[in-house]
């Protein structure tokens, strides 16, 4: 694996995060940071990283608080909250980017909730194009449907219970992703369909405003077969970057040469020749490799023009 120096990202709040930058092999077209999923290792997006290094691209990887690189000697009584992921700890990463780069493009991939987080972070105005892999904030009423009750009892039933009796999740001693904060774990299991609401009252304004001033183009992929992440979950997501253009890219693992993907597999090294190469042409020139797979879900005014938000979504998940 092509070399990388390891990095510390200091937060507003003082915490101090830990993770790599990886230099591009040639001349840099811009900096991506890669924002992972919860409770998953920034190091499963290493190969990827280096693929993007080889094509090009300066990368930034690293763990949020509470995870991997980044956790604490002691996960009990932290405090960590799954917001605190995209208002301090991805805004940091931004910062320390465009320091690295003052000039260069700012380029965002983001798999799952690190898909939907960026417009937590105040920093977000500075991101030039995002691509989200399978994003969504992980309200259960989005999960696919034969999969709902399983997920529901697994995320937002056992994992609050297990959470309370540790004060933390033990997901690694379980065998299901990364250990968790008890706060990321709980904001995880008791989402409401309105993302604001999850937010005390005084805060959601701000929440919202943040959300809305992001202008970066957005990019989002999603699978037919992501039990996690389907169409309306990913859509419920975008529909907060009201000032972006987002594009919704629906796609089979049958167009990616493959019988099942999933919600984690596009990260899997046997992706390089197909979807990774693919992700190039929207991350150099903003070119999307799938329109035929596209719909286009509104666009903001922000960077581009176009019709308005998809009608009253916000009510419907009310």
């Amino acid at each position: 694996m092509r070399e990388q120096e390891e990095v510390e990202i200091a937060c507003a709040d003082g915490y101090k995060l830990r993770g790599h930058l990886w230099r591009s092999s040639g001349a840099s077209m811009g900096t991506v940071i890669v924002n992972p999923a919860t409770a998953v290792l920034a190091k499963y997006y290493h190969y990827y990283a280096r693929f993007l290094t080889e094509n090009g691209f300066d990368t930034l990887t690293y763990d949020y608080r509470g995870i991997g690189l980044s956790r604490p000697e002691r996960l009990r009584g932290c405090g960590f909250r799954w917001s605190d992921w995209g208002e301090l700890d991805f805004d940091a990463a931004v910062r320390f980017a465009k320091m690295h780069d003052p000039d260069g493009s700012l380029l965002v991939v983001g798999h799952s909730f690190g898909g939907f987080l960026p417009g937590l972070a105040e920093s977000a105005t500075l991101v030039d194009r995002m691509l989200t892999v399978g994003a969504q904030y992980a309200w259960w009423g989005d999960y696919v449907a034969h999969k709902r009750v399983p997920l529901f009892l697994r995320w937002h039933l056992f994992m609050p219970v297990v959470t309370a009796l540790y004060g933390y999740f033990p997901g690694r001693r379980l065998g299901w992703l990364e250990d968790m904060p008890a706060g990321v774990a709980n904001e995880w299991s008791f989402r409401r369909a309105r993302m604001e609401l999850s937010h005390p009252p005084e805060r959601r304004d701000a929440v919202l405003r943040r959300f809305a001033a992001v202008n970066a183009p957005i990019l989002a992929v999603t699978l037919s077969d992501d039990e996690y992440a389907p169409p309306v979950a990913v859509k419920r997501g975008l529909s907060y970057y009201t000032s972006a253009e987002r594009t919704f890219v629906h796609l089979a693992p049958e167009d990616l040469g493959h019988e099942s993907i999933g919600h984690f597999g596009l990260f899997h090294a046997r992706h390089a020749d197909g979807f990774w190469k693919q992700t190039l042409s929207w991350l150099a020139e903003g070119v999307n490799p799938w329109e035929r797979r596209s719909e286009n879900i509104g666009t903001g005014h922000g960077k581009g023009a176009g019709h308005a938000e998809p009608a009253s979504l916000h009510a419907r998940c009310a």
